[in-house]
This record gives C-alpha cells, sequence and structure tokens, in this order.
C-alpha cells in the first residue's frame, strides 16, 4: 500500500480530486468510518495526495509515525462511539459540501499520538469493510 490516509483526515476531498486513478474514497457510512481511504490495488503511488491534503493526514504507507507530535491545531476523527472522542467537527469540504464528524477531538500542542493504526484501518476497509473486493 503507497499511502496511507490517517486519523487526522477532516474528509476535505481535494486529495480525491487530485489522484489520477481515483483511487481515493471516502468511508461509507462516515459514522462508522470518518475518513477517506486509498485503495491500495489502484493507487500508483505517485503521492500526489500527499501534499494536497491541507490537513498533513496522508503518509506514505512505511513512514506513517507512531509517535506524531501535535502542533495544537489537529483534529483527529475516530468511529461514531470510540472513548474520549466527545467533540463534533462541522465543516467544509472541497465542494463547497457540509462534512459533520460525529467522533473528534483537538489535540494539545506537543501531544504525542500513535497514527500507525491508520495503515491496519485501510487495509481492513479493502479486505473486510465496505470497500471490501468479491
Amino acid at each position: 500500500m503507497p499511502s496511507v490516509i490517517t486519523d487526522l483526515c477532516l474528509r476535505e476531498g481535494s486529495c480525491k480530486l487530485i489522484c489520477p486513478v481515483d483511487c481515493i474514497v471516502p468511508g461509507n457510512p462516515s459514522d462508522l468510518y470518518p475518513k477517506y481511504y486509498i485503495d491500495p490495488v489502484a493507487c500508483i503511488d505517485c503521492g500526489a495526495c500527499i501534499p494536497e491534503c491541507p490537513n498533513g493526514a496522508i503518509f506514505p504507507d512505511m513512514e506513517v509515525p507512531s509517535a506524531y507530535i501535535a502542533k495544537g491545531t489537529e483534529i483527529l476523527s475516530k468511529p461514531f462511539g470510540s472513548e474520549g472522542f466527545l467533540e463534533t467537527y462541522d465543516g467544509i469540504n472541497y465542494d463547497g459540501e457540509p462534512v459533520h464528524l460525529q467522533a473528534t477531538r483537538q489535540l494539545r500542542e506537543g501531544e504525542v499520538v500513535d497514527l500507525s493504526s491508520a495503515i491496519a484501518d485501510n487495509e481492513s476497509y479493502f479486505n473486510e469493510g465496505p470497500g471490501y473486493y468479491d
């Protein structure tokens, strides 16, 4: 899997628009899959999505940080009902459409978080979840 979208994703969506092979999909339903996912079969590892993400949520799979140090402006999103994620995020995506995430929390400056679970999340989404290949 060339790149992975982490829990820093707020479904802004410009990554999907810039992808030359249309391999980035929004999780559905968003309460269970609040971020975007990269189809590892379709991805050509061009890296165009990485600098496009305004939230810095996308990393090459071998560089997903297990000890990400927050600047204090980032928001993490998780599936609805996740422990400790009691805030909601309301924003606008790249197309001007509303984004509503039900389980988020803002990181504190200097807080260290493990983003590496995104690797397994992405694999699970395409191997067992709504993005499952038949």
